[in-house]
């Protein structure tokens, strides 16, 4: 991690121009990941470079993978799907809870023994939500507590398994499928409730033996066949929804903002907080719809307009769920109350965001509560601010507080942006040359 850096947010002129969010970081991490596992050379464009990515670029290396940039464009040339490699020293994940969870499942099929390890964030995240089914596979794991350091030693002989997922989860369900790879027969996820599909579109378009069932009342089978021969093929990442969130947000909240956003991805897994913000009134069209690498994608304009508060239900949960901290700004500047439900995930992200998203819009000057896994925010359409948010070492609760304070009547400062790097590294950047005022 880098250096301690505070910065400052303050009330902004209307926000106007173009705003190249970063690569979509799941896709991001998928891509190198399937690439690394592909037979022949897959390149890529538009990869996100963020700590989180180069963490698992790293370790794809430690494993036998060779992954080199040139120009604009990565290329991969993967060992194929059973080949991984053993590394020669323990990997450092960083701050990047999905690097860990997918490289365990890519690791729990090999025989091979892997030890990672992350910064005080990631160590503090539970890791048992995938030792669970890896172990049921025939992986063994020496952790404390369930957290990291960790250390996976892959079977020889791995047992596909049918597995319903206790909470929903794209992560737990994208590490077994990645285990399912390198597994004789046919391994099996449930999910009672859908979430992010990127690990299965990206493998069908890489000729990978994947099928979805529709089990009814939103939950989903996905089976995959194992010892796949992956093709290579070129990869473009679009934007994150994820990142594209916090400009977009701002130039909900900023009076006057009209802003573009290029090459957004528009995954139905990901747009819950697009549906959120256009129930709170937002102003945001969409052209230029198209498929870019199985995804779909679009170009959207945000104009600012007032907001006013919603109730979001629970089920929304799995297609934003790393976009609650952003809705609730929105939210402290809407009229109203906006009530977030079913938050508990959010306990067990990079830190409490739940608790302290609450906490730091009060002091902001917010009226907030939590009941149970509930977040209310009783919105006024301002904030005070004169105030500083410690961050936790969570990169969206910084970008979240620096929105906060574009349209403060006094400034808001947390007190280290370097998690930002995690990422979005040009966020500051970014908001920057569309008129924001942060130092």
């Amino acid at each position: 991690m880098s250096s301690i850096i505070p910065l400052s947010s303050s009330k902004s002129n209307a926000l106007s121009g173009t705003a190249l969010s970063p690569g979509n970081k799941s896709i991001s991490h998928r891509a190198v990941l399937l690439g690394a596992l592909a037979v022949g050379e897959t390149t890529i464009t538009g990869l996100l470079e963020s700590e989180d990515v180069h963490a698992t670029v790293g370790a794809l290396r430690a494993l036998g993978a060779t992954l080199e940039k040139r120009g604009e464009v990565w290329h991969l040339h993967g060992v194929g799907v059973g080949g991984l490699q053993q590394p020669t020293a323990p990997m450092d994940m960083g701050n990047s809870g999905t690097s860990t969870r997918l490289l365990a499942g890519l690791v729990a099929t090999h025989p091979i023994t892997t030890e990672f390890f992350g910064d005080a964030s990631l160590s503090k995240r539970p890791m048992g939500r995938v030792i669970e089914p890896l172990s049921q596979m025939g992986a063994t794991f020496a952790a404390t507590d369930g957290k990291l350091p960790m250390t996976i030693t892959g079977t020889k002989n791995p047992m596909p398994i049918t597995y319903t997922l206790p909470v929903a989860s794209a992560q737990v369900k994208s590490a077994i499928i990645l285990a399912g790879l390198n597994t004789p027969g046919t391994t099996t996820v449930i999910e009672p409730t859908r979430t992010r599909d990127h690990t299965e579109r990206m493998l069908r378009a890489m000729g990978a033996n994947l099928t979805t069932e529709d089990l009814g009342h939103g939950a989903t089978a996905i089976h995959i066949t194992g010892y796949a021969e992956l093709k290579p093929m070129h990869i473009v990442v679009p934007s994150d929804p994820s990142s594209t969130a916090f400009p977009m947000v701002a130039a909900a909240i900023v009076p006057g903002s009209d802003i573009f956003l290029p090459g957004v991805g528009m995954n139905e897994t990901r747009t819950g907080l697009f549906i959120c913000l256009e129930e709170m009134g937002a102003k945001l069209t969409y052209s230029n719809e198209r498929e870019e690498g199985g995804e779909p994608v679009a170009d959207i304009r945000v104009q600012y307009t007032e907001l006013r508060g919603i109730d979001v239900s629970a089920e929304r949960a799995p297609s934003m769920i790393d976009e609650y901290p952003i809705l609730a700004v929105a939210a402290a500047y809407a009229q109203g109350t906006t009530r977030m439900r079913g938050l508990h995930e959010l306990r067990t992200k990079e830190s409490d965001r739940l608790t302290i998203m609450a906490e730091g819009l009060a002091a902001c000057g917010a009226h907030t509560e939590i009941d149970g896994d509930d977040l209310i925010v009783h919105g006024t359409g301002k904030l005070a601010g004169a105030t500083t948010i410690p961050t936790h070492l969570d990169h969206r609760i910084a970008m979240s507080f620096l929105v906060a304070g574009l349209n403060s009547d006094a400034p808001i400062t947390i007190d280290d942006a370097s998690p930002i790097n995690t990422s979005f590294p040009t966020f500051v950047e970014m908001m920057t040359a569309l008129g924001a005022s942060i130092k």
